[in-house]
């Protein structure tokens, strides 16, 4: 058995929580929470500190304080996890979800996660270039409801 299929994330060690990061990048892209419904909307804006290339935070051990909107996952409750995309492991798994079959801990492959076209690396755009967030909702990642 596979860990992530016997053990609960509050169980996992450190480095098995991180392995879970599939590297898509799209917790890191930008969402619009409708006041009125509470409904979220994904915007193709990403944080500036992500490589779009990697789709990796180049200042991950200190994203935090940087960006203070930044969330460090294992501090919130895993109930709280709905805004995250339907594909993250994390989700699925508190869900009671297995791993896309594209997911890096099943293929061995790194790149498994562009290949599946799950990345933001093809569509993302830095928010140091945008002026008006609601001019980059992408209606085909909304989360479900």
């Amino acid at each position: 058995m596979r860990f992530w299929e016997t053990k609960t994330l509050a169980e996992m060690t450190t480095e098995q929580w991180e392995s879970l990061c599939d590297g898509c990048g799209q917790c890191c892209l930008h969402k619009l929470e409708d006041e009125d419904t509470g409904e979220l909307a994904f915007t193709s804006v990403c944080c500036d500190l992500i490589d779009l290339d990697t789709c990796r935070c180049t200042r991950y051990s200190e994203r935090c304080t940087l960006v203070p909107e930044c969330l460090d996952l294992k501090q919130h409750d895993f109930a709280e996890y709905n805004w995250l995309p339907a594909t993250c492991a994390y989700r699925l798994l508190t869900d009671g979800k297995p791993l896309p079959e594209w997911h890096p801990l099943i293929t061995g492959n790194p790149d498994s996660v562009k290949q599946a076209g799950a990345s933001i690396s093809s569509y993302a755009t830095k928010e140091s270039q945008v002026d008006d967030l609601e001019d980059y909702i992408i209606e085909w990642l909304m989360p479900p409801s």
